[in-house]
C-alpha cells in the first residue's frame, strides 16, 4: 500500500507502470485518474487544502478497509495540493485484486471516498473571483452503495 499527498506532479504512466509491475499475485489491476475539470470555461486555477498529518491518516484508513474488503493485493492512493491549473492531474487510485470485479469495486469506493469524505478543501479560482467547492449531494449519495 502506497499514498502519497504531494504538491510535485505525478506521471500517470509511471506510476501506473510501476504499480502494475509490482503485482506478483494480481490477475487484475485498474487505475483512475481525476483531472482538474473547468466546466464553464473560466477556471485559471483550483486550490486545494488540507491538513497534513490528519490527511494521511484519514486516507489511509479507508485504504485498509479498502484492502480487508476486497482481498487487495495492492493499492495506491496519490491526491495532489496547493495550486492546480485545469486539466492537470489532481488524483490517481490504482487497485490490484485476483480478480477485476474485486479490483473495480475497490476502485470506485476509493475514487468515491476521496470524493466526498477525504480532508481536503477546494477553492475554484476564476474570472468572478474564488468560491470554496461546495459537497455535492450525488457524491455523498454515492457512499451509500458501500
Amino acid at each position: 500500500m502506497r499514498l502519497s499527498v504531494q504538491t510535485a506532479p505525478f506521471d500517470l504512466g509511471a506510476e501506473a507502470n510501476a504499480f502494475a509491475a509490482a503485482q506478483t499475485t494480481a490477475g487484475a489491476v485498474v487505475t483512475f485518474t481525476g483531472i482538474v475539470r473547468d466546466n464553464g470555461g473560466t477556471l485559471s486555477a483550483m486550490e486545494i487544502e488540507h491538513y497534513p498529518g490528519m490527511t494521511e491518516r484519514a486516507i489511509a484508513a479507508i485504504m485498509e478497509e479498502a484492502i480487508r474488503r476486497w482481498s487487495l493485493a495492492d493499492a495506491l492512493v496519490i491526491h495532489r495540493h496547493g495550486r492546480l491549473a485545469a486539466q492537470e492531474p489532481i488524483m490517481m487510485v490504482a487497485t490490484a485484486a485476483p480478480h477485476r470485479a474485486d479490483a473495480f469495486a475497490a476502485a470506485e469506493f476509493l475514487m468515491d471516498y476521496l470524493k466526498s469524505r477525504a480532508p481536503f478543501w477546494k477553492k475554484e479560482i476564476g474570472a468572478d473571483g474564488a468560491a470554496w467547492v461546495a459537497a455535492k449531494d450525488e457524491d455523498e449519495a454515492a457512499l451509500t452503495r458501500w
